[in-house]
């Protein structure tokens, strides 16, 4: 097989942030709705997925709208964590996986073994900022910069008035209230991509190495999942955590500095961000990965955005899973399912660019030799 390498700059063309109506390519590559076939359809059969909590909302309505389309088919989901869904996966546990982290050198050899000599592919699905939400009475808005930020997690400013905080917030008044900082306690793609960011912006003030599981010698409080670090923020005055936009609710959000400005998070912000970023060198030609830019100083872009993937192999048993894994995956990337992404959690839609290269990937998944 032999696939281009896309250039950074389409992987989020400018268009594709404006959400038009539907319609385009059916998820079995027709012309149509893009659910895959409607009452004609004859997908039928089980998909198990596993990953990222990230994805929660965006896959809810992927399995709504797909379904719908295709009633013999169902799409299990279980949204326990990229860590849990690579691990799954891998361990032959699921057909798919979602992951806000990309496959490192030794998992990408453990996939031979389970999906044959080609591995497994990975690709951008879900594209979305990260929030830092803060639970703050009478606070609208809060302005800091990676290191600060850094400081906050690390537990070496303790209280919202610091003179760091306060010096980046000059007319808020800044309350003499704890700050509880807010960490996932489960392997998270969304731990390693703010973790990522702080390793990369914050200079020598966070000098951990990214990983998706947060550092436990800097305390603070843990959560389990998306959901469970929300809840918590939403719970304590004071707290202060990270999320997946899409699920941050009510919350306050951190305006993050990049240059000289402090910037909201918007899809059009982190898209600047990806748009800034270049492709993993060295890997496979089903391997999308992207090496993202998070100490860009570009003018209006949010540099902690996640890219969440989907994982899928190479080759499956029988050709009822090959047919249901591309059809499905079609769905997931294709303009319908990617604006009903956007629409119920605030993602940035792929480009075109990027989703013929996805197709063309999807096309060559086969059944077992």
């Amino acid at each position: 097989m032999k696939l281009n390498r896309f250039a950074p700059a389409a992987i989020l063309a400018a268009g594709a942030l404006t959400l038009s109506a539907c319609g385009g390519s059916s998820a079995t590559g027709e012309e149509g709705n893009g659910g895959g076939g409607g009452e004609g359809s004859n997908l039928s059969g089980t998909l198990t997925g596993i990953g990222a909590s990230s994805q929660k909302a965006a896959m809810d309505a992927w399995i709504a709208d797909f379904t719908s389309e295709n009633s013999d088919a169902q799409v299990q989901y279980s949204p326990d964590g990229s860590g849990a869904g690579r691990e799954q996966f891998l361990g032959g546990n699921a057909q798919f996986a979602g992951s806000d982290s990309y496959l490192d050198e030794d998992e990408i050899e453990t996939a031979k073994d389970v999906c044959g000599p080609d591995g497994a592919y990975e690709f951008p699905v879900y594209i979305s900022p990260i929030a830092v939400a803060y639970n703050l009475e009478g606070v609208d808005e809060v302005k800091l910069s990676a290191e600060t930020i850094a400081k906050i997690f690390k537990g070496e400013i303790t209280k919202w008035n610091d003179e760091a905080i306060a010096s980046e917030n000059e007319g808020v008044e800044l309350p003499d209230e704890q700050i509880t900082p807010v960490h996932r306690s489960d392997d998270s793609g969304t731990t390693e991509n703010f973790t990522e960011y702080l390793a990369d912006a914050a200079g020598d003030t966070w000098d951990e190495e990214p990983a998706d599981a947060f550092p436990s010698a800097f305390g603070g409080e843990a959560a389990q999942g998306t959901d469970g670090v929300v809840q918590t923020v939403n719970d304590t005055p004071g707290a202060i955590g990270y999320a997946d936009a899409s699920a941050v609710g009510d919350l306050g959000t951190v305006h993050v500095k990049v240059g000289e400005e402090y910037v909201e998070y918007t899809p059009e912000a982190a898209a600047k961000v990806v748009d800034a970023s270049e492709p993993v060198e060295g890997r496979g030609d089903g391997d999308l990965a992207i090496d993202l830019k998070r100490d860009t100083t570009e003018s209006g872009a949010y540099p902690i955005v996640l890219v969440s993937y989907h994982l899928v192999c190479s080759t499956y048993q029988d050709q009822e899973t090959v047919d249901l894994v591309k059809a499905w995956e079609n769905f997931v990337v294709s303009e319908e399912g990617q604006q009903s992404a956007a629409e119920s959690a605030g993602s940035a839609p792929i480009s075109d660019d990027l989703r013929s290269q996805i197709t063309e990937i999807l096309d060559t998944i086969e059944v077992k030799s």
